[in-house]
C-alpha cells in the first residue's frame, strides 16, 4: 500500500507536465436519447348531401375547309355565334372559357400517296352556368347556334366550405369514437393526437349527352337534364399516442 502513494503522485505529475506541453486532453460525452413512438391510427368518414347551384357544360364545333384559313374562318364564325347565343341568356363572359382550339390536315390515301385533301378545325367552350335553371336553355341555344358537340354536363356546388366543414366534423367524431372503443376493448390508453390527414371524395360526375345533329327533325325537342344532389365526403385519419 505504501508503494501506491508515490506511484499515484508520479502519475499526476506526469499528467500535469503533459497538459502543459501538449494541451488539454480531449474529452467528450455522447448523449443518447430514446423516444417511445407507440401510436395508434384510425380513420373516419363524414358525408353531407348538397343541392347543386351551378352547372358546367362543354360545347364545341368542328368545321372543314380547303385551306387552313378557310377552316379557321368557318370555325371562328361558328364559335363566336355559339358564345353570343350563350351570353344572351345571361351567362357572363368570364364564365365562358376556350378549352380546346385545334387545326389539322385531312389526308387522302386513295391515290396511293399522302395528299392533303383539306383541313379540319375544332374548338370547345367550357361554360359555367351560375343560374342552374338555365342549364337546359344554354345547351339548346348552343346547339341552335351551330354547336355539333356536347360532351356532357356536371352539376356542382360553387362554395363547398360549409358542407366540407360539417362533413369534416362528422368524420373526426367518428374517428374519435372508433379510437375510444378500440382502446377500451384492447386495454390501452389514448394520448394526444400527433398526426392528422384528410382526403375528399364525392366529386360531381359528368352526365353524358347524345350529340345533337343540327338541322335534324328533332331540333324542336328541348334538352332535359336534372341536377339532383351531390355528396361531399371527407375522410380523416387521426394518429394517437398510446400511453
Amino acid at each position: 500500500m505504501k508503494s501506491s502513494a508515490p506511484t499515484l503522485v508520479l502519475f499526476f505529475l506526469l499528467l500535469f507536465a503533459y497538459t502543459k506541453l501538449v494541451g488539454p486532453i480531449p474529452f467528450s460525452v455522447t448523449s443518447v436519447t430514446t423516444t417511445k413512438t407507440d401510436t395508434f391510427s384510425v380513420t373516419g368518414s363524414g358525408k353531407m348531401t348538397v343541392v347543386p347551384d351551378i352547372a358546367v357544360i362543354n360545347v364545341g364545333v368542328t368545321s372543314r375547309g380547303a385551306t387552313v384559313k378557310a377552316a379557321q374562318q368557318q370555325l371562328n364564325s361558328k364559335i363566336n355565334a355559339i358564345s353570343d347565343a350563350i351570353k344572351k341568356l345571361g351567362v357572363s363572359e368570364k364564365d365562358i372559357q376556350t378549352s380546346n382550339y385545334s387545326i389539322y390536315p385531312n389526308y387522302d390515301f386513295q391515290t396511293g400517296g399522302q395528299r392533303v385533301s383539306g383541313y379540319q378545325a375544332s374548338s370547345n367552350l367550357t361554360v359555367k352556368i351560375r343560374d342552374i335553371e338555365k342549364a337546359n336553355s344554354v345547351i339548346d341555344a348552343a346547339t341552335a347556334a351551330g354547336a355539333n358537340q356536347v360532351s356532357g354536363v356536371s352539376f356542382d356546388v360553387d362554395d363547398k366550405t360549409k358542407a366540407e366543414n360539417e362533413a369534416r366534423e362528422k368524420a373526426v367524431t367518428e374517428a374519435r369514437k372508433k379510437a375510444t372503443d378500440a382502446a377500451r376493448i384492447a386495454g390501452f390508453k389514448l394520448g394526444r393526437v400527433i398526426n392528422y390527414s384528410e382526403s375528399f371524395g364525392g366529386e360531381p360526375r359528368p352526365i353524358p349527352l347524345m350529340e345533337k345533329a343540327v338541322g335534324a327533325p328533332d331540333d324542336s325537342v328541348t334538352t332535359q337534364v336534372e341536377p339532383g344532389t351531390n355528396e361531399v365526403v371527407v375522410t380523416v385519419t387521426l394518429s394517437f399516442e398510446i400511453q
